[in-house]
């Protein structure tokens, strides 16, 4: 087999799953005594409750990492992706909605024990998307998995804090990261949700010390991680830690800090929000994209800003039109 060693502009490692998306009321989120906005674990018998409990839903492959990376394949970047699935109905769907979208993804899938993970989410009135996440096949993640040649081949490797709980996972990132370094490239992470910051916020502060070049936080995952109370006290505390840290703050736009300054992007208009899965993903696609193709910072977080205002316009993590021509036709 003739491996290709063309340049990729973005590898992403993530929990691969199917995203099952529905319209609840916020009295029906707090009725299965969830946070709203957060983002909880289940195993695969309350999946199955909660799931029985839903109104109809969409299925979609989803997945925060997946989410990015097909952002960057729409944007006209190169992606690959490594996640888990199992050999099941789904896996299959997972797998083949990756490689239709011009993703590479070839991980080998499990055979035997949990199904592919899905994500059953909870759209409430105002946009605000509830999460409780079957991980399933996707913790079966190992550094086995992790294909150094194809990591070596990107311009950026993005990790998913989301899949830092699983130990042969978290070695798995590492050993990624391990080589994108050898390799002088740059290493991105996204902190994912502030319960993951409060269960890792040591062991994610070390890899961010070590190893991340470009980090994606929202406000509350940014003050969690630093434990303070506002984002200027953040940005003072992150400053000198990483090369970039964009911090996400929802119709604020964001805020792009370095070494030595800070750059304010604003949010790109929507008329109305309907669905904010996947808009931190999205923009981490467009901020990647910008960053691969050598673009200042100014117009990463431009791109950013444009692939977050299309994703919250409608219901699903998934670009439903072809970013690199909505971006064309911004940029005029």
């Amino acid at each position: 087999m003739t491996v290709s060693t063309d340049r990729i502009d973005v590898v992403g490692i993530g929990n691969a799953m199917v995203d099952v998306l529905t319209h609840e009321t916020e009295e029906f989120v707090a009725a299965q005594g969830l946070v709203k906005g957060s983002m909880t674990l289940i195993d695969a018998d309350r999946a199955t409750e909660l799931y029985n409990q839903m109104g109809s839903a969409i299925e979609v492959s989803g997945g925060s990492a997946a989410n990015t990376i097909a952002g960057v394949a729409s944007l006209g970047g190169t992606g690959a992706y490594i996640g888990k699935v199992r050999n099941d109905q789904l896996g299959d769907i997972f797998a083949h909605d990756m490689r239709s979208i011009g993703v590479q993804y070839g991980v080998p899938r499990s055979t035997e024990g949990s199904p592919t993970g899905r994500c059953l989410i909870l759209v409430t009135p105002d946009g605000e998307r509830t999460l409780s996440t079957f991980l399933g096949a996707s913790v079966g993640l190992t550094p086995d998995d992790i294909e150094g040649s194809l990591v070596r081949r990107a311009r950026i490797l993005y990790l998913e804090g989301y899949l830092w709980d699983p130990p042969a996972a978290k070695a798995a990132m590492r050993k990624a990261a391990e080589h994108a370094i050898a390799d002088d490239q740059r290493v991105s992470l996204t902190l994912s949700d502030s319960f993951c910051v409060d269960r890792h916020r040591e062991s994610f502060l070390d890899l961010i010390d070590s190893s991340v070049d470009v980090l994606f936080a929202n406000e509350e995952e940014i003050t969690s991680l630093l434990e303070v109370d506002s984002v200027e006290a953040a940005i003072a505390g992150i400053v000198g830690r990483t090369e970039i840290c964009v911090i996400t703050q929802g119709a604020a736009g964001a805020s792009i800090v370095t070494a030595d300054r800070v750059v304010q992007v604003p949010a790109d208009a929507v008329d109305h929000v309907v669905d904010t899965t996947g808009a931190g993903d999205l923009y981490a696609s467009g901020f990647l994209v910008g960053l691969a193709k050598g673009h200042d910072l100014e117009m990463c977080g431009r791109l950013g800003s444009i692939a977050a205002a299309e994703i919250i316009s409608h219901i699903g993590p998934r670009p439903e039109v072809d970013l690199a021509e909505l971006v064309a036709s911004k940029l005029r």
